[in-house]
């Protein structure tokens, strides 16, 4: 017994920061839904202060020696290109509706402010879950369980603005961006898919 238990993995610098990055991402959802009370997904200053939340909950939990990403106009380029073929693969079940039955009747009023807050509520959820925390996971235990990881994680977090009917959908869409976050070894692909996919949401619902 005393062998079984000295051959346990022991906490380490990760695991505390993942135990700490899912602690902050669950904090930063309690008091969304607190600031935006009835209005709840719509809420223009829930989101931001949420995007706030979960950018310092990432700066705070992200790895004392991360290196600078590669930013040579090339890597730029691919990692943006991986990014909009990103965001087509997660646009094709609602692009597929909108053809079939035309659902699509938004207009484009009030499309910029919800653009806005759509584009930086994105980037800021891919830099906790794909980024600092995708990155704690893999050095513990590997790229298949910090995908998995942060695919329960991103599911769960929209269910209180969406409801638990989005569940298994939002579950798909966070193993597709982690897929991609570990194809391309870096954060920018999944957060350039995720924020193109949601803005294009609006002219496809």
């Amino acid at each position: 017994m005393a062998t079984l238990v000295r051959n346990l993995p022991r906490p380490g610098p990760d695991l505390a920061r993942a135990v700490a990055g899912l602690a902050g991402l669950a904090l930063a959802v309690a008091v969304r839904v607190g600031v935006a009370g009835a209005a709840g997904s719509r809420s223009t200053r829930a989101g931001l202060v949420f995007a706030l939340l979960l950018v310092c909950v990432a700066g705070a939990t992200a790895h004392p020696r991360a290196a600078l990403a590669d930013l040579s106009p090339r890597r730029c380029a691919r990692l943006a290109g991986w990014g909009v073929l990103g965001a087509a693969g997660l646009c094709v079940p609602a692009a597929w509706r909108y053809a079939v039955f035309g659902l699509g009747t938004a207009g484009s009023a009030g499309y910029w402010p919800w653009a806005l807050v759509v584009a930086v509520v994105a980037i800021a959820e891919e830099a906790l879950l794909r980024g600092s925390l995708f990155r704690a996971v893999t050095a513990r235990y590997g790229t298949g369980a910090a995908v998995a990881l942060t695919s329960v994680a991103f599911a769960l977090l929209h269910v209180p603005g969406y409801g638990w009917h989005v569940l298994v959908l939002d579950l798909a869409v966070g193993v597709w961006l982690g897929a991609l976050r570990a194809a391309t070894g870096s954060v920018a692909a999944p957060a350039v898919a995720h924020a193109l996919a949601d803005l294009a949401g609006w002219w496809l619902r």
